[in-house]
């Protein structure tokens, strides 16, 4: 089998071939898998949980492929131990003994995927490890590049192996140094704040402040008040002199974002200060000379903004000598599945779990649009992290807004899928719904879906749908 380039680059990283642990009492099936996987990755076998713990305390797996029922210690508590002891090791549940609820129990404890024996089509074992090993790579493809960043950036961690970001951050290697003003532009939520904090953090100035003023929040008045200052007696509430952002950022950098949400009047005494570099506080006589470097941000179009007359043309040319676009998550896909399992680790050491991403999980993710980008999928992961009552997240921590929008897939969105994949969704939401009128009645829902007992329980082992979670 031709290997795929994402293995490749696993196998020059780690300067090994990745390797694969099985565990299965049935030596039969460890001679069938092994004859399988051999050929592209170093495999060992294990006929007990003892000697599988073993193995993976004298060498690194990648993945390990387990029976459920094992002699001893079983399955379950194997992947238990694999998730808590080395938790970035995959796991492949490959069995045919198990029954539905135990297969559930597997997937929320950490597998990545579940197989029922017989396996009739072994190139699916292929499949699925190639599949993972390309996550694994990209994680690890992620850390390097982070590194990479840390060493040529001074800054906090800018995840993304997209094309996109990467660019990006080539970008602001070359700005960062000098002083031009810079204008970031992208949807909400993108990260705009954190790349204009990354440009001060690697300027001249990085020894000085870094101011940020979010301008859509406040009133023209109080706007003009809070960057340029006052004087005592300016008007009613001004009890004191009062020092202003520019002037705080003096020597360093003022961030002013979502800039298009200021009036035009108040534009007109930016553009002063950026020509005149010097400020006059509200009420007073006199200028101030001030050494600041402007960083601009908008969620808007401002080309369009300029041309509905919203904002001055002028102002837009003297901000824009240097843009940076951010492009939202739904054009950057690849870096999704890495954003949440850094998100999940992060929030894993702020709450003191062990967590990791189940594979219904990652697929829901990677399956939304993201309106509200990276701090949505933030936001949504803490959530899940603090409700997970299981070492791997499930669909059912993540917000109900996210999980109810899953179980109710539209048809329209159904019609944008392969038919393969169309059908597969349908049949699983299908299934789901089937349960929840029967209240978990395999009888009463055989006899509504006029669809056999046995191929029924098939099919729910397939989706690892439990009709016991389904029963009033």
């Amino acid at each position: 089998m031709k290997k795929s380039q994402e293995q490749a680059a696993l196998q020059h990283n780690t300067k090994i071939r990745p390797r694969i642990l099985i565990v299965d009492d049935d030596p039969n099936a460890l001679e069938l898998f092994s004859m399988q996987l051999y050929q592209e990755y170093e495999v060992e076998t294990s006929l007990t949980v003892v000697d599988a713990l073993r193995k993976l305390e004298q060498k690194r797996f990648h993945i390990a492929l387990t029976d459920l029922v094992l002699p001893g210690e079983n399955g379950l508590e194997l992947i238990q131990k694999i998730k808590t002891q080395w938790p970035f090791v995959s796991v492949i549940v490959i069995s045919g003994q198990a029954t539905i609820e135990t297969a559930v129990e597997a997937m929320k404890l950490g597998a990545e995927d579940f197989l029922v024996k017989p396996v009739r089509n072994l190139e699916l074992i292929n499949l699925m490890v190639q599949k993972i090993l390309k996550t694994q790579w990209l994680v690890e493809e992620n850390d390097r590049l982070n590194k990479l960043l840390q060493e040529n950036l001074d800054g906090q961690k800018v995840i993304g192996t997209s094309v996109s970001i990467q660019s990006i951050i080539n970008k602001v290697q070359k700005i960062a140094p000098l002083d031009t003003t810079v204008l970031i532009t992208g949807e909400t939520g993108v990260g705009k704040g954190l790349f204009a904090e990354l440009l001060h953090k690697n300027s001249k100035r990085k020894e000085k402040e870094f101011v940020a003023v979010n301008c859509g929040s406040l009133s023209e008045t109080l706007l003009e008040s809070l960057l340029f200052g006052h004087k005592k007696g300016a008007f009613t509430d001004a009890i004191r002199d009062k020092m202003g952002y520019f002037m705080e950022a003096n020597g360093g950098t003022l961030f002013l974002d979502e800039i298009t949400e200021t009036s035009l009047a108040f534009q007109v005494k930016l553009l002063k200060v950026l020509e005149k570099g010097a400020i006059r506080q509200v009420g007073g006589d006199r200028d101030y000379h001030v050494d600041v470097r402007v960083i601009t941000a908008t969620n808007k179009d401002i080309k369009q903004e300029v041309q509905n007359g919203n904002f001055r043309e002028d102002l837009y040319y003297r901000l824009n000598i240097i843009n940076i676009h951010i492009p939202p998550l739904r054009e950057r896909r690849e870096d999704i599945k890495l954003l949440s399992h850094e998100f999940v680790k992060e929030f894993s050491q702020k709450y003191t779990k062990q967590l990791t991403i189940s594979k219904p999980v990652l697929s829901i993710l990677d399956s939304r649009k993201w309106e509200g980008n990276i701090r949505e999928l933030r936001n949504a992961l803490e959530h899940a992290v603090i409700l997970a009552e299981h070492s791997a997240l499930v669909p059912e921590d993540l917000p109900e807004y996210i999980f109810a929008e899953e179980q109710a897939m539209s048809l329209d969105r159904l019609t944008q899928l392969p038919y393969p994949e169309a059908k597969q969704s349908f049949e699983k939401e299908y299934l789901i719904e089937l349960l929840k009128n029967c209240r978990g009645n395999i009888s009463m829902a055989a006899d509504q879906s006029k669809i056999p007992r046995q191929n029924l329980y098939l099919k729910f082992s397939h989706y690892l749908l439990d009709p016991a979670e389904y029963r009033s």
